[in-house]
């Protein structure tokens, strides 16, 4: 059973994949949208267009790494299955909406695993 303290975690990681889902993708549908826009290489590029793109890009690809070695190693330490999709949902959708929805997965297994461990 979640404890009040699981569902707010929940629902707040919940709220956070669905605020990053829309907030870039709304940009990156906007960025394929227009006109010549070079496609994946043209958006790899302009990620790198000047030194505060490229410090942007550079912080959020170290983070993306930090937080796949994070999921593998906790979803191994507590058995969340499908470890796999999350780090592929990083690459494919972003970090920002992966990142808590493995979050999510972690609190629902970790309350899992305290009611399981007391026997009341």
């Amino acid at each position: 059973m979640l404890s009040g303290r699981d569902r707010l975690l929940c629902g707040l990681y919940g709220l956070l994949a669905l605020g990053a889902l829309l907030g870039t993708w709304s940009q990156n549908i906007r960025f394929f949208r227009q006109d010549d826009n070079g496609g994946i290489p043209g958006f790899l590029q302009d990620c790198y267009a000047n030194a505060a793109s490229s410090s942007i890009s550079n912080d959020i690809i170290f983070v993306a790494l930090a937080a796949i070695v994070f999921m593998v190693v906790e979803s191994r330490r507590l058995g969340i299955r499908f470890v796999w999709a999350y780090a592929v949902g990083a690459l494919v959708i972003a970090i920002s909406v992966t990142l808590p929805l493995f979050l999510l997965a972690r609190q629902l297994k970790l309350a899992q695993h305290r009611s399981a461990a007391d026997p009341a």
